[in-house]
């Protein structure tokens, strides 16, 4: 027996790259999955399917990382369809690399709305659902401990907010037994 059957994941930006690699692992361990995209539901579908062809069963849901409202509403149809959420992989995120005198404030706000808002609301809404045995995964960046790359100004803060915003929750659910890492 796999060591995920009969638990629900859900994983946030996971149409491809590490989050669609996470996807498709926590697939193999048993667990239900859900992921979420907000381009490519070409790629998001093929997730799907290929978690399905190999047994497991799956679901893409369109939501912006950006848009609290969007993000909770895919937390809510996940729980709905699957009964519960007992993982949540906060995996969306993006960076716009440039100088950061010459990023706007626009392009500063689509960073904080991914990587610390969308992350904090999917979180949150998810919390409503998990009991004890509960895991939630924050995907950081070495950036956010120690920056080693220009360019990278705004997603280094937000990647540090993820970092501590983690270590302040695990502190908060520890005691409804539910993990953050």
């Amino acid at each position: 027996m796999a060591r995920l059957t009969k638990k629900v994941a859900l994983v946030t930006g996971a149409s491809r790259g590490i989050g669609a690699a996470i996807a498709k692992r926590l697939a193999a361990e048993g667990a239900t999955v859900a992921i979420t995209y907000v381009k490519g539901a070409d790629a998001a579908n093929a997730v799907v399917k290929e978690i399905e062809k190999n047994g497991g069963k799956a679901l893409a849901i369109h939501a912006d990382a950006e848009d609290v409202e969007a993000v909770a509403r895919a937390v809510d149809q996940t729980a709905a369809k699957f009964g519960t959420i007992d993982v949540l992989v906060n995996n969306a995120g993006t960076a716009i690399p440039k100088p950061f005198e010459e990023t706007t404030a626009a392009e500063i706000d689509r960073v904080i709305g991914i990587n610390i808002r969308g992350t904090m609301a999917a979180t949150q809404a998810a919390l409503k659902h998990m009991k004890t045995g509960g895991r939630i995964i924050m995907i950081g960046s070495c950036v956010g401990e120690r920056v080693l790359t220009p360019g990278l100004v705004a997603y280094s803060a937000t990647k540090g907010a993820v970092r501590l915003f983690a270590q302040s929750l695990s502190r908060e659910v520890g005691k409804r037994g539910i993990t953050v890492n």
